[in-house]
């Protein structure tokens, strides 16, 4: 048996790397082609039956997956987005679960309401990979993106609370307490917050301290655990925690990480992710026989059809009157609402102005309180430029995909429970449908919202312009290039002449020179460029936390910076 789980281990491998390489090629998202896969490949002959306890899924897969997206989800745009994060992952989770449970619950009595509200809850929680994947193929807008990624990292906490909820009631009391899952949603919450960034903070602290990629890499194996078993043992969310742990890491890593280890972490969390990603949807399909055969002593064709139907037509309901809301208030409120935050900034502006600190802690306090102005106008501009429009928020609700987390969660109600295999099934073939119907009509209504694209040449100047800012201010910050010295000692001519037009904004070209020169003169080279690096990396973090340019650009400039230290470093 062990050989064929090496060999089976294998061919699901290299069915990942077709699968990707035939999607990239085709434009068909590859969750849909490794479903289909996985179930083609469960009706070869003699293929061994393979059961993955939802255990392993929820505690082993789910918080690396989670980690690897949170810690390249950019802060700032989650800041900006988050009232609508908010609205589809918390409460359009727990409303969508109560509405399903109800409904089932009145049109299959023998589902209890319990039931009803776990299927409800395993179903709720959308799957941003293949929208995600979609959308990076054609063309979707960089704040959609962000509001689906920022949406599927935080709704799986808001649907495992809620299930645990519901199968608490099955095993004990058979009755679903709103008050009681409100409270416990709300300990989920808290509890989670402060785990995560209790772990994200010490654990980059240690990294920090760290000059050793291999370790770095290693510690960061371990966070996604770290956060997710002390939150589950305190009955917090342990997913919810795993996000914040990875939101504080992304954020902080950028001041606190070398860029090699940057780098590394990226490039090795992206091959995990995907090796994950790819495995999970591949055993979805390949479980399909298994749960069929499961539900067949319990359940009909014609009661599963009926039931799955009616989850996907309350999903689809429901995801669309949930996303009116927000329309509305785009609709109606959008220019009133621009016009007196203008006005509310504006008044702000006017009384900073009108101060006169007496002493420094009042001067602080001044440079702080404009630091916050600055980044009330970036927003306000962000919300101008980049608005989620009625066409945005349609493409949000077509992009209602249902995947891992619907699968393995819907497999961790009891065993034993009355009806358990019909909803396990339920669950497992809505998540399929959806996956479908969304993931293969989604590129079509993306195409058809005609989202217009920043052009190149915008992105370029965007990028000049920020790395002009951040560095006039490492020149502020440091000082004229001529008035520098080394452990006291003034700077070598040569020095002075090779850095003074390169340091700002052709650090590289500094760098690249190195080798050319004298082994004192190439010490104070290097010394020197490390001194404007490290003030201009001060400047874009500080430029960060204002938020004037696109998180895009921000990432650009820190690769460029990242690329110059790393040649530092080779040279």
């Amino acid at each position: 048996m062990d050989h064929q789980i090496v060999l089976i281990a294998g061919a699901g491998l290299a069915i990942m790397i077709a699968a990707s390489v035939f999607a990239r090629r085709t434009g068909v998202a590859a969750p849909l082609l490794l479903v289909a896969l996985g179930i083609g490949a469960s009706y070869l002959p003699s293929t061994p039956a393979i059961h993955i306890e939802p255990e392993i899924i929820l505690a082993g897969i789910l918080p690396p997956l989670l980690y690897a997206s949170a810690v390249q989800l950019p802060v700032l745009d989650v800041r900006r987005n988050f009232g609508l994060i908010s609205w589809l992952s918390i409460v359009m989770v727990i409303v969508s679960a109560l509405v399903i449970g109800l409904v089932v619950h009145a049109l299959f009595p023998g589902i209890s309401f319990a039931l009803a509200v776990a299927l409800g809850a395993v179903v709720s929680p959308t799957d941003a990979v293949a929208a995600t994947a979609i959308g990076h193929r054609v063309g979707l807008p960089p704040r959609l993106m962000t509001v689906l990624e920022g949406e599927s990292l935080v709704n799986d906490a808001s649907a495992l609370v809620v299930l645990r909820t519901a199968v608490a009631a099955l095993a004990v009391t058979t009755h679903f307490s709103l008050g009681h899952t409100a409270l416990d949603f709300a300990w989920a919450v808290v509890g989670a917050i402060l785990i995560g960034t209790a772990i994200g903070l010490l654990t980059v602290v240690l990294r920090q301290r760290l000059d050793d990629p291999v370790l770095n890499t290693t510690i960061s194996f371990a966070v996604p655990f770290l956060a997710y078993f002390p939150a589950e043992e305190v009955h917090a969310s342990g997913v919810l925690a795993v996000v914040v742990a990875g939101l504080l890491t992304g954020a902080l890593g950028s001041r606190k990480f070398s860029a090699r280890d940057r780098q590394t972490q990226a490039t090795t969390w992206t091959t995990i992710s995907f090796i994950l990603e790819s495995g999970v949807f591949l055993a979805m399909g390949y479980q399909l026989p298994e749960l069929v055969d499961d539900a067949r002593a319990e359940t009909t064709l014609g009661e599963i059809t009926g039931l799955v139907l009616l989850v996907v037509g309350l999903l689809v309901v429901l995801r669309f009157l949930g996303l009116a809301w927000p329309w509305l208030q785009s609709r109606f409120g959008r220019s009133d609402r621009r016009e007196q935050v203008r006005a509310q900034l504006d008044q702000f502006e006017e009384h900073l102005d009108s101060m006169e600190p007496a002493g420094a802690r009042e001067e602080n306090r001044l440079a702080w309180a404009r630091k916050r102005l600055a980044r009330g106008r970036a927003d306000a501009d962000f919300e101008e430029r980049e608005p989620i429009t009625g066409r945005g928020l349609l493409v949000l609700a077509w992009a209602g995909m249902r995947g891992v987390v619907t699968v393995a969660a819907a497999q961790t109600i009891p065993a034993g429970t009355p009806h358990r295999d019909t909803v396990v099934l339920a669950a497992f073939i809505v998540a399929l449908i959806t996956l479908v119907l969304f993931g293969i009509s989604l590129p079509a209504v993306i195409a058809r919202m005609r989202f217009r694209a920043e052009s190149s040449a915008d992105k370029r100047d965007s990028v000049q312009a920020l790395m002009r800012q951040i560095g006039e201010a490492a020149i502020d910050a440091v000082g004229p290039l001529e008035e520098q010295t080394v452990d006291g000692e003034p700077l070598d001519p040569v020095v002075v002449s090779t850095l003074k037009d390169r340091i700002v904004p052709r650090l590289v070209s500094g760098s690249q020179r190195l080798r050319e020169t004298k082994a004192d003169t190439r010490e104070q080279m290097e010394i020197l460029q490390r001194r404007y690096l490290d003030a201009m990396r001060e400047a874009l973090g500080t430029e960060r936390s204002i938020g004037v340019y696109s998180s895009e650009t921000y990432r650009q400039v820190e690769s460029f910076l990242d690329t110059v230290e790393q040649r530092f470093t080779t040279s």
